[in-house]
């Protein structure tokens, strides 16, 4: 145990020497970034991509509707759609949080999935999927993931060798408890892929007007069906989720953007900016304003992935 311990703030330090700043760092193996957090960070609402999320120090604790989940360096996080849920971070100065995020290459984990074919190991399907998971952290990819972060060192190293490594890491999730729910990402037969085809719809249509009746017909269920399995899936209801997402992405806009709270409103479909500020001030607790004065003082990184 102390070797795995002495290990895991080995990497801590190592992985700590690529982030700038508080947030998410691009590392220099495609699709893999750097988290490094030396704050605490109280409950609130936050916005994760798709993504292995492996923590080597310090750790997390997520809400999703009923749902609560830990993640740290005996845990990762899966997620397998795009989630709005809220968390805190726990971390100090002199213990800063560290860790690594690898999205999730779809057509990588298809391959994959070839490859492997119908050997028996990995687990079947299930209908209920989550879209967020924690699976313990074992040693063969805590083994990979060390070995992700000596390529870094090199440019030429982590530009091929690291998707390989990537790709041992997704190897590995499959073969994990997370399994059944990253093979359903991609097996277009699953309530878990049709809903998952309509949060990508949302994600690339959030600005416009989407109706719930619109997005269950496109994905071939009934309206009740959608609802069901939509919240099965997010654990908040289709248009919950829509208006989480605007939300979200309005407040990258304020943030990354520079823009005004009124333009960042009407940018992700408000028409009213009165109205952005009731929801915004609902959702996050504070007003806009406030939210971005704190964003740009902590360095807080809120959309992640």
């Amino acid at each position: 145990m102390t070797e795995i311990n002495e290990l895991r703030s080995r990497m801590a330090r190592q992985a700590a020497r690529f982030a700038n700043g508080n947030g998410y760092t691009p590392s220099p193996v495609p699709r893999v970034k750097i988290l490094y957090v030396d704050q605490h960070s109280p409950r609130q609402p936050v916005m994760y991509e798709p993504g292995i999320v492996i923590i080597f120090q310090g750790h997390k604790v997520g809400y999703c509707g009923s749902k609560v989940f830990q993640y740290d360096p005996r845990n990762y996080l899966l997620m397998t759609v795009p989630l709005p849920f809220e968390c805190e971070t726990f971390a100090s100065p002199q213990q800063p949080l560290v860790g690594m995020a690898v999205n999730i290459d779809t057509q990588m984990l298809q391959d994959l999935l070839i490859d492997i074919g119908d050997d028996d190991y990995l687990m079947k399907p299930y209908a209920d999927s989550n879209g967020v998971n924690c699976a313990p952290l074992g040693d063969e990819m805590l083994c990979a993931t060390e070995r992700l972060l000596d390529v870094m060192e090199r440019p030429l190293d982590a530009r091929v060798l690291g998707p390989q490594i990537v790709r041992e890491i997704l190897y590995y999730v499959l073969r994990g408890s997370c399994g059944a729910s990253l093979q359903e990402l991609v097996n277009r037969h699953t309530h878990f892929s049709q809903i998952a085809r309509a949060l990508r719809r949302i994600e690339n249509q959030y600005a416009e007007s989407l109706n719930v009746e619109a997005l269950a017909s496109e994905v071939n269920m009934s309206v009740s069906a959608f609802h069901h399995n939509f919240k099965a899936v997010t654990n908040t209801s289709p248009l919950q989720y829509v208006k989480s997402y605007r939300l979200h992405k309005a407040r990258l806009l304020m943030v990354h953007d520079g823009l005004k709270a009124s333009t960042a409103a009407i940018r992700v479909g408000y028409e009213s900016a009165s109205q952005f500020s009731r929801e915004f001030k609902r959702f996050f607790g504070v007003t806009p304003s406030d939210e971005l004065a704190r964003l740009r003082g902590t360095g807080a990184a809120f959309m992640e992935g």
